[in-house]
């Protein structure tokens, strides 16, 4: 009978340790996300102004255009 108190008691011990790995897994992949968000913002605000002169030239060529391009 003490064995299988043993077994149940070990069995809950690595369940319990399992949860807390998953959670500072989900924690660690958070404070990545974040840091990749960060990053992505960063980038957007450096170059937001040369991609957007971009994407108006771009546009301007293209028929029917933002700018008005050649119609055609």
């Amino acid at each position: 009978m003490s064995s299988i108190f043993f077994a149940l008691a070990t069995l809950k011990a690595r369940l319990q340790d399992a949860d807390k790995e998953r959670g500072a897994t989900a924690v660690e992949y958070g404070i990545m996300v974040a840091l990749i968000a960060v990053v992505i913002i960063a980038a957007v605000l450096a170059l937001g102004g040369q991609l957007n002169g971009i994407f108006e030239g771009v546009g301007n060529q293209l028929p029917g255009g933002a700018g008005g391009g050649e119609e055609g």
